[in-house]
């Protein structure tokens, strides 16, 4: 009976793992008309959500990098490539002078709200059970 349930327990795990990985390709394919792949578009949701009493909204690398779990290098990366493209801007952070602060540009807003609906159609079609 344990080994069932143990069984049962690994397939489960293993059925999320699927659902992930084809979630992922699905936005992938869907956001790439756009310029962007799922975890580019995850920073940018991310950042889009900032809210903050005063001041540009932003986010330190690491609260970042908490949300989108991904690791510190592969999102350092990321945010170069996305800077890059004028989407979000880096600065120091006035709190921790080693941190560094990521916000949006007003292109990076734009095309997050003009990516979100695509998004969002993604993750209803493939996570909502019908």
């Amino acid at each position: 009976m344990a080994q069932q349930a143990e069984q049962a327990l690994v397939e489960r795990w293993r059925d999320i793992l699927a659902l992930h990985a084809r979630t992922q390709c699905e936005l992938d394919r869907a956001l790439h008309g756009h310029g962007l792949c799922a975890s580019d578009f995850e920073v940018l949701d991310v950042l889009a959500g900032c809210r903050t009493p005063k001041g540009m909204p932003s986010y330190r690398v690491q609260e970042i990098s908490e949300r989108v779990h991904l690791s510190q290098s592969a999102l350092s990366r990321l945010i170069a490539r996305l800077e890059k493209e004028g989407l979000v801007e880096r600065g120091m952070c006035s709190e921790d002078r080693r941190g560094v602060k990521v916000c949006l540009t007003a292109k990076g807003r734009a095309l997050h709200g003009e990516v979100l609906p695509v998004q969002r159609a993604v993750l209803a079609r493939m996570l909502t059970d019908d």
